[in-house]
């Protein structure tokens, strides 16, 4: 449910542009930290702005390759890319690559300027330097005018100005993802690996329980990726494998819900599981909270919050405000025979952008079906220090 990372934050960002400097044209930042906002007040202002958009009611028939490309009958949208990457001598690095789209307004205002527009995009681009034990966060953002930034199903392209994923020939794959900023540089070419996997019912992710609370969304769990990574005036040549989420919606969090805690796994026994805790402002968990496990060979499960067993071992505090976030994790699923020990790779991956969230690669070593397992994957946390009782 990469609902979680999609739904709240893609709307969220949106929100944190439009106050930092919606009326640039094109502005790449680094907020400091008493610039940023909470998830739980951004979404209460996106939800005003919510009507005469499409809503995610029911299942639909996913077409491609037009799905690749922009909804703008919806609110907010996202490509979003992590991955695992190392160089043939062990240097790990860590990138996460994401572009939202946001409609200010159900429909484009007539305006004889070729400024005017209304759809805003974001990107933002993080690189966890794990073999030299830094990381690197940035945010750019742009209104879709004069090819400035926009998105295209057909050659696949989304782009905010030369950060950019695009079709390297007619079909989707092979995929390009170019960004760089400040000296760091990200190139890669992604293959699709496994096929596509719809999230939720049929591709239709609830989110709470209200008709609409819902998004469109669908994953590639498993892409073999190669490429350059430029960091410390240093190339490195790397593989490793990505992660693709693709979601549409004008949904928000629902009633009580303050944030959520993503997790996207790649095991070595060559499955995937994915699983989104919601949560909500008593600490609790939320009943919409769940997952999905793909097998090596085979159709993807659904793992409803009720197979889940997800126990936080440690926490960090954030050296920019003192967050306390999770840090280390043991997430069961007893019906699978799977028991997985969660560690971030290095402990500070917190983004000070916009909105303040942690986003890192972590190491995994466990057992499934009763044989040992490791792996490599993401972890999202969003809405900490918005209230108390954020850790259970």
């Amino acid at each position: 449910m990469r609902s979680g990372k999609g739904l709240v934050l893609g709307v969220a960002l949106v929100v944190a542009g439009l106050a930092v400097g919606a009326f640039l044209v094109t502005r790449e930042v680094a907020p400091p930290p008493e610039a940023t906002l909470s998830v739980s007040a951004a979404m209460r202002d996106s939800e005003a702005n919510s009507q005469g958009f499409a809503r995610a009611l029911e299942p639909r028939e996913f077409r491609f390759p037009e799905d690749h490309g922009p909804h703008p009958e919806f609110r907010t949208e996202w490509w979003y890319w992590t991955g695992n990457l190392e160089t043939a001598d062990g240097h790990a690095f860590g990138y996460q690559f994401t572009v939202f789209r946001s409609a200010l307004a159900p429909r484009a205002a007539q305006r004889d300027s070729e400024w005017g527009s209304n759809q805003l995009y974001m990107v933002h681009f993080a690189l966890s330097d794990i073999g030299g034990g830094r990381f690197h966060a940035f945010e750019r953002f742009s209104r879709e005018a004069l090819g400035l930034a926009g998105a295209q199903a057909q050659p696949f392209r989304v782009w905010l100005e030369r950060w950019e994923a695009s079709a390297v020939g007619e079909g989707l794959f092979p995929m390009r993802l170019t960004a760089e900023a400040e000296g760091v540089t990200l190139s890669l070419t992604l293959e699709e690996g496994k096929p596509l996997v719809h999230q939720g019912n049929r591709g239709l992710s609830q989110k709470g329980p209200q008709p609409g609370d819902a998004s469109y969304y669908y994953s590639f769990t498993r892409m073999p990726s190669r490429g350059t990574v430029t960091v410390e005036g240093r190339t490195h040549e790397v593989t490793g494998l990505s992660w693709m989420d693709r979601e549409w919606s004008t949904s928000a969090l629902g009633e009580g819900q303050v944030g959520w805690d993503w997790f996207a796994f790649q095991l070595s026994d060559g499955s995937e599981l994915m699983y989104g805790q919601l949560r909500r402002t008593d600490g609790s968990v939320d009943p919409f909270s769940v997952g999905t496990f793909v097998p090596p060979q085979g159709a993807p499960v659904r793992v409803p919050r009720d197979e889940v067993r997800l126990e936080v071992l440690d926490t960090w505090h954030s050296p920019r405000g003192g967050t306390e976030y999770p840090a280390r994790w043991r997430l069961s699923v007893p019906a699978r025979q799977l028991s997985l020990d969660i560690t971030p790779a290095q402990a500070d991956q917190e983004l000070p952008l916009s909105i303040r969230y942690w986003e890192g690669a972590v190491r995994l070593q466990g057992t499934s079906a009763g044989q040992p397992v490791t792996g490599r994957g993401y972890v999202e946390l969003t809405g900490y220090g918005d209230t108390p009782g954020q850790v259970r």
